[in-house]
């Protein structure tokens, strides 16, 4: 496994978080701790009760002088409400819509292409990456308060990836500011200046002072760990993710657990998990088991028929809404991101994900993924699905088909 893993490199310090609940307190005290600069982005900036917290933190940083990038999608976060607006320009924080709709919205297909990952560089010290939006865990845009919190994933991290994650931030603010495309140089310049300032300000701090940023209570998984960012656009980085599952997937020998909100993947993603599964390899997938989207809810069950004959095991979580995007295999290979197993994750949509090769990292996502499954989680019965009433196989073959047409529309191939 690690052989097919080239770009993972050493000295990586890795917390995993799940929820809001774990990642907005980690979040807000790296914020508070900041020195010189903050850049987030993310798919929903929601300032429903908890999310306001991090909007809070934020103008925090800005007021003392901290410079602060906030760059949000005009699909997931249309507006900020007008007083946040009004206090964030107040004290200073830079924000950016990306995309908005505009009068036509999403009937032009090139608006299908969204900022969709969710990243936080703070000093250039520690990085946030994830599935989590600033979102409450108990509540959703579109179905008001939830029971249970929703399931959901993100890592804080120190180490050689934090400067990956810096630059693509950077990039792509001042491709935002329709500034021209900076030299790499450029980059590299400003990085090594931020770090410089870091420095002399850690040095000026008295030892245990709040400086030294970022640091939660609990101590992180395997330090020294082998890690990379691998990120997904539509300029140097088109496939990445997929790959890197398929080379991944393609090198499992005891144990596959996938969990992925809105899973519709292409041929050749679903004949790596047949030809994982019937060369022995126990298949587990953990899906939305819940109705949220008439698309991603009905465009997923085509593509069980397949998995299951070749002995894939599908679990479909309904305790509360699924939106985790994070797999391990064979309990050392992990990864925890933004990007969804479906066309517009792994075709249109920027995307983050952070791949981690640590067996204790491993082991702790993979017993709670477990833990959800039977806990939360139903096992699809290959003979049920079959029998399935024809009225919901009808609108699961016309929430597929129509996701095609649409794919045909945007000139791509699934």
């Amino acid at each position: 496994m690690r052989s097919g893993a080239s770009q993972l490199r050493a000295d990586h310090q890795v917390h995993l978080l799940e929820g809001s609940q774990a990642y907005f307190p980690a979040l807000v005290k790296a914020i508070d701790q900041s020195l010189h600069e903050v850049r987030m982005e993310t798919y929903i900036f929601n300032l429903t009760a908890c999310g306001q917290g991090v909007a809070e933190a934020l103008e925090r940083a800005a007021r003392r002088g901290v410079a602060v990038y906030l760059v949000m999608d005009g699909v997931g976060t249309p507006a900020l409400p007008p007083q946040w607006a009004a206090r964030f320009d107040a004290a200073g924080v830079q924000w950016r819509i990306f995309s908005p709709l505009g009068r036509f919205g999403l009937l032009i297909p090139s608006r299908w292409r969204r900022l969709h990952r969710k990243l936080c560089v703070v000093d250039g010290q520690l990085a946030f990456c994830g599935g989590i939006n600033i979102l409450d865990d108990f509540y959703d845009p579109n179905h008001g308060q939830l029971v249970a919190p929703r399931f959901d994933f993100a890592v804080q991290v120190r180490g050689p990836l934090v400067q990956s994650a810096h630059e693509a931030c950077a990039q792509f603010w001042w491709r935002q500011q329709a500034a021209r495309t900076a030299r790499s140089a450029q980059f590299v310049s400003a990085w090594h200046a931020l770090q410089e300032a870091v420095a002399q300000g850690t040095r000026a701090a008295t030892p245990g002072s709040e400086t030294s940023i970022g640091l939660v209570a609990s101590e992180p998984f395997g330090v020294g760990t082998l890690a990379e960012l691998v990120l997904r656009d539509n300029l140097l980085n088109r496939s990445r993710i997929e790959r890197s599952y398929r080379r991944a997937i393609g090198e499992a020998r005891q144990d596959i657990i996938i969990a992925n909100a809105y899973f519709v993947p292409g041929g050749k993603l679903r004949k790596s998990l047949i030809h994982a599964a019937t060369r022995g390899v126990r298949v587990r997938l953990l899906l939305q088991g819940r109705y949220e989207y008439f698309m991603q809810y009905h465009a997923a069950r085509p593509v069980y028929g397949a998995l299951l004959a070749a002995g894939v095991e599908i679990h479909e979580y309904s305790a509360s809404f699924l939106h985790a995007k994070v797999a391990v295999i064979d309990g050392h290979w992990a990864t925890v991101g933004s990007s969804n197993l479906d066309p517009l994750s792994l075709l249109l949509a920027r995307e983050a994900n952070v791949v981690v090769d640590d067996r204790q990292f491993a082991m702790a996502l993979q017993a709670r993924l477990e833990q959800a499954m039977a806990e939360g989680g139903q096992r699809v019965d290959p003979q049920a699905y079959a029998n399935r009433p024809w009225q919901q196989r009808l609108l699961d073959r016309l929430a597929y088909g129509l996701m095609r047409g649409l794919l045909f529309l945007s000139g791509k191939r699934y």
